[in-house]
Protein backbone atom coordinates (compact mmCIF):
# COMPACT_ATOMS: atom_id res chain seq x y z
CA UNK A 1 0.00 0.00 0.00
CA UNK A 2 3.00 2.28 0.40
CA UNK A 3 3.46 2.28 -3.37
CA UNK A 4 -0.11 3.45 -3.94
CA UNK A 5 0.17 6.25 -1.40
CA UNK A 6 3.48 7.37 -2.95
CA UNK A 7 1.93 7.29 -6.41
CA UNK A 8 -1.08 9.30 -5.24
CA UNK A 9 1.23 11.82 -3.55
CA UNK A 10 3.22 12.19 -6.77
CA UNK A 11 0.12 12.74 -8.89
CA UNK A 12 -1.31 15.20 -6.37
CA UNK A 13 1.89 17.22 -6.03
CA UNK A 14 2.76 17.35 -9.73
CA UNK A 15 -0.86 17.75 -10.91
CA UNK A 16 -0.65 14.65 -13.11
CA UNK A 17 -4.17 13.35 -12.60
CA UNK A 18 -4.33 12.37 -16.27
CA UNK A 19 -2.22 9.33 -15.33
CA UNK A 20 -5.04 7.84 -13.28
CA UNK A 21 -7.25 6.70 -16.22
CA UNK A 22 -4.20 5.19 -17.92
CA UNK A 23 -3.29 3.22 -14.83
CA UNK A 24 -6.85 1.98 -14.43
CA UNK A 25 -6.99 0.82 -18.07
CA UNK A 26 -3.64 -0.98 -17.71
CA UNK A 27 -4.84 -2.70 -14.55
CA UNK A 28 -8.07 -3.80 -16.23
CA UNK A 29 -6.22 -5.22 -19.24
CA UNK A 30 -3.79 -7.01 -16.94
CA UNK A 31 -6.65 -8.51 -14.93
CA UNK A 32 -8.39 -9.58 -18.13
CA UNK A 33 -5.28 -11.34 -19.40
CA UNK A 34 -4.63 -12.94 -16.03
CA UNK A 35 -8.12 -14.31 -15.48
CA UNK A 36 -8.72 -15.37 -19.08
CA UNK A 37 -5.29 -16.96 -19.46
CA UNK A 38 -6.49 -20.47 -18.69
CA UNK A 39 -9.92 -20.32 -20.26
CA UNK A 40 -11.33 -20.96 -23.71
CA UNK A 41 -11.49 -17.21 -24.31
CA UNK A 42 -7.69 -16.86 -24.22
CA UNK A 43 -7.02 -17.35 -27.97
CA UNK A 44 -9.48 -14.59 -28.81
CA UNK A 45 -8.02 -12.17 -26.29
CA UNK A 46 -4.43 -12.76 -27.37
CA UNK A 47 -5.31 -11.96 -31.00
CA UNK A 48 -6.28 -8.44 -29.89
CA UNK A 49 -2.70 -7.75 -28.85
Amino acid sequence: MNFLSDLWGFMKERKKFWLLPLLIIFLLFGALLFFAGGSAVAPFIYTLF
